[in-house]
């Protein structure tokens, strides 16, 4: 059990803690209560978070309007939602951390 995933009711949700501005975008392991996840965009008019949510779609194989931001949108702690059928394990396969 992660405290920072929850997969329940055909959704997955994550608190993670972004770093943008990274050399690529990956999963880097636990950071806290978080997943910690390095990202390639730069912090600067919400390019960050877009590209959040759309490696988080292709990683899960779903369209971006299924994953939502739920909090976080300006702060490097975000908690993300994603309309997806996973179990725990699935879900860590597919980020690679497993």
């Amino acid at each position: 059990m992660k405290p920072w995933l929850d997969c329940r009711n055909g959704t997955i949700r994550l608190t993670l803690h972004v770093q943008p501005g990274a050399k690529k975008t990956e999963a880097a392991g636990e950071h806290g209560d978080c997943l910690k996840i390095r990202l390639a965009a730069p912090p600067v008019d919400g390019k960050a978070n877009a590209a959040l949510l759309a490696w988080l779609a292709q990683r899960f194989s779903v369209a971006k309007r299924d994953v939502q931001l739920l909090s976080g949108d300006k702060s490097r702690r975000k908690v993300v939602l994603l309309q997806c059928e996973a179990s725990e394990e699935d879900a860590l396969q597919r980020l690679d951390l497993q």
